[in-house]
């Protein structure tokens, strides 16, 4: 108790002296909340060498790759384990998440190849040589024979034209320029540029009866520039390599498209197999992968007009003719389809303010063989931030928000272990998801690449300028990157190449996807019997120094978002990014009747929305010292929740026309390449169709999906604005 004399100079002084006390007691509230300035301490303690090493990186990702690890293999499973134990060691409590999914396995294939009557056919052997002195060839045997899960099961025989890459595009050039119709035909087509599953598609939409599809030694073999030095001695594809892969065009479990496969048989509402093929995901004809060293053979039994010069393989190789024939394949693929278990691995670290806000880091596990960069070097990235995490909590830290790190499974037949976790818990995402941070294959090469939702641009640039280049310790990551002459510097999240999907495109939460390299030219490996750890130690990353950096990029990225008192978001680079986009579609829609004048205005209302957020935010900061704390917490939540939201704003339940699945307007695939990320997809596949029509109702159906995008622009700024009208 203190007593106050009553005298005019003691009532003073002791006046003075309770604001005193009392400043101090509320300086004492402020500093011992956890969104002092201590955290950055940790942040900083987050990308020491005392808390990172190459070395234990590398031991994770030998332990990960020693033995070929599909979805719901026995492999898989102990990989999943190792997983969970290193988790649950550095301090994460941690749980598996089992799915009963479909997947497709191989039962029998064969190809034969007929130049001449006079000939018998030539049987391919579709198998790939493990190279001399390879030290997995022991467990080799263990990968899947070559197959394209969710291929059709049936035969396929025809006169064979090459069609290049397999776009829409190139069956354009064939019929216009060269005269050749590919109706009863096989199909050969080479690797890139599209997703595989939209190569068989195509082919299936213009009249094909089957595919195959082979890597060709001027995108995977080293072409003009590195011909013949292939793994071991260099890092290109040997000729017998085959990239293997999924051809589903769908997301998640195909026999439960929309909702989660929680539960066996009996448990769980499930489509039939005819039900499956209705829904138009599953590939209608027939398909294999063959090496380049098969896919030369057959460029050398086709006659007809030669190909275009942008159609040809390298210097060295056969003259590429297009057909149809002489020569004809037999191809026939016997599949099975089995419900099989998957388990994701989920470590839980609960916020110490705000548990009911996510933080959200990811990477898939299985591999269709060793899997040493796809995805397992991610994998190994996850669990060095895990054991970083585990140690920052022994010198005192806590999150203010919670960090959930997940190992997912069958990302590699359609992201299926990500999706199926996003659709049973949909709602506590929507409402509690605060970011979601992927990465799938971290190291494939040099040079840093990002994609993005564009609230997220300046964090990551913030991030790359506290972590050194791995390959330069003279400058930060930034400066390699932005002079790298990458263009644009972060990409954009539409496409479906990776496990962010169903968070970004389903649900709506701020992501982000980072790697180091990743293009077919540093990874020619990708999904063949060589993506092994060898490969990692000799061309991806020797030093182990990337897979450092990837983990400390991620990791810093997560901090930021679980421990900054605001939420480090922009939407002012998310306007300025739309009004880029809209530049873009004035292009594509010059000298017809299209008003883009809704959108336009919409983008305007938001850039004033991100510009009063921030304004707001400033004036709660300046509040800290005066206003009650309780009061003070709930107007920063309020702000975050804002910030947070905005994001969803940008989806609509009806989805894309065709894709309804995908809800989000702003970023998504095209309708003939899942890989190909778009703006306005929605905008951009009406586009298309109105300029093959030509009719005033695919025009106006144009205008239709401007009207939806400029509605779902002023829904996210009404969020952040945070007022009803």
């Amino acid at each position: 108790m203190i007593t106050v004399a009553a005298t005019a100079a003691n009532t003073t002084t002791t006046i003075s002296t309770l604001l005193a006390i009392a400043t101090s007691f509320l300086l004492l509230l402020i500093t011992s909340s956890p969104t002092t300035p201590k955290s950055s301490n940790y942040h900083t303690l987050f990308l020491s060498t005392s808390l990172s090493t190459n070395v234990s990186i590398s031991n994770h990702l030998q332990a990960l790759t020693h033995r070929p690890h599909i979805a719901s293999s026995e492999a898989n499973s102990q990989a999943a384990n190792y997983v969970l134990k290193v988790f649950t060691s550095s301090n994460i409590p941690s749980h598996m998440a089992s799915y009963h999914v479909l997947l497709s396995y191989p039962l029998s294939r064969s190809l034969l190849l007929t130049t001449t009557p006079q000939e018998p056919p030539f049987s391919f052997s579709l198998k790939q040589e493990p190279y001399k002195g390879d030290p997995y060839a022991a467990v080799s045997g263990e990968v899947v024979p070559t197959f394209h899960a969710y291929a059709k099961s049936g035969t396929a025989e025809g006169p064979v034209v090459y069609v290049n890459y397999g776009r829409v595009e190139d069956y354009l050039s064939l019929r216009k320029k060269m005269g050749v119709n590919v109706s009863g035909c096989v199909v050969l087509a080479r690797y890139g540029k599209i997703f595989r599953g939209d190569i068989v598609k195509n082919a299936y939409d213009e009249g094909a009866v089957g595919v195959v599809v082979y890597s060709d030694r001027k995108d995977y073999g080293g072409g003009d520039d590195d011909g013949g030095r292939w793994f071991p001695d260099g890092k290109w594809l040997p000729p017998s390599g085959v990239q293997v892969g999924s051809v589903y065009q769908g997301t998640g479990d195909p026999s439960t498209p929309g909702w989660a496969s929680s539960g066996g048989d009996g448990e769980c509402e499930r489509l039939t197999k005819e039900e499956v093929e209705k829904e138009g995901d599953v590939p209608l004809i027939p398909s294999l992968p063959v090496s380049g060293a098969d896919g030369e053979k057959i460029l050398r039994s086709i006659g007809g007009p030669v190909a275009e010069h942008d159609w040809q393989g390298s210097k060295d190789a056969p003259t590429y003719r297009v057909g149809p024939g002489p020569g004809i394949l037999n191809l026939t693929f016997k599949g099975q389809e089995n419900i099989a278990s998957i388990q994701n691995v989920i470590g839980v670290i609960e916020g110490a303010e705000e548990p009911d806000r996510y933080v959200i880091l990811g990477n898939h596990r299985d591999a269709w063989t060793f899997g040493a960069v796809d995805p397992n070097s991610g994998t190994a990235a996850l669990l060095e931030i895990a054991q970083r995490f585990g140690k920052l909590q022994k010198q005192g830290w806590k999150p203010r928000r919670t960090i959930i790190l997940c190992n997912w499974d069958a990302e590699e037949y359609g992201l299926i272990g990500s999706t199926e976790w996003v659709e049973e818990n949909r709602e506590l995402l929507a409402s509690r998801a605060v970011a979601y941070l992927n990465s799938d294959c971290a190291v494939g090469g040099a040079g840093f690449n990002v994609m993005a939702t564009p609230q997220l641009d300046e964090l990551i640039k913030k991030a790359t300028q506290q972590v050194t280049d791995p390959d330069n310790s003279s400058q930060s990551l930034y400066e390699a990157w932005t002079s790298s002459g990458t263009s644009p510097l972060i990409g954009r999240l539409g496409g479906g190449g990776s496990d962010y999907k169903p968070f970004v495109q389903h649900v709506g939460i701020p992501s982000i996807d980072l790697a180091f390299g990743g293009d077919t030219a540093d990874y020619p490996v990708y999904h063949s019997l060589y993506d092994d750890f060898i490969w990692m130690q000799k061309f991806g990353d020797p030093m182990f120094h990337r897979h450092v950096a990837a983990a400390s990029v991620w990791g810093l990225v997560a901090l930021w978002l679980a421990d900054e008192e605001f939420l480090p978001f922009d939407y002012q680079s998310y306007a300025k990014e739309l009004q880029l986009n809209v530049k873009n579609l004035e292009g594509e829609i010059s000298n017809k009747d299209i008003n883009l004048s809704p959108i336009l205005k919409s983008i305007k209302e938001l850039e004033k929305a991100a510009i009063k957020i921030n304004d707001q935010r400033k004036e709660i900061e300046a509040s800290k010292g005066w206003r009650a704390w309780k009061e003070y917490q709930m107007k920063v939540r309020d702000v975050n929740d804002r910030l947070m939201m905005a994001e969803r704003a940008f989806t609509d339940r009806d989805g894309l026309l065709g894709m309804t699945w995908h809800k989000h307007l702003i970023y998504g695939p095209t309708k003939n390449n899942d890989y190909g990320s778009q703006s306005f997809p929605g905008i951009g596949d009406a586009v298309r169709v109105a300029k093959n029509l030509q009719t005033a109702e695919s025009w106006h159906r144009v205008q239709h999906e401007v009207w939806r995008v400029s509605r779902v622009i002023k829904h996210a700024s009404l969020v952040l604005i945070g007022q009803l009208t």
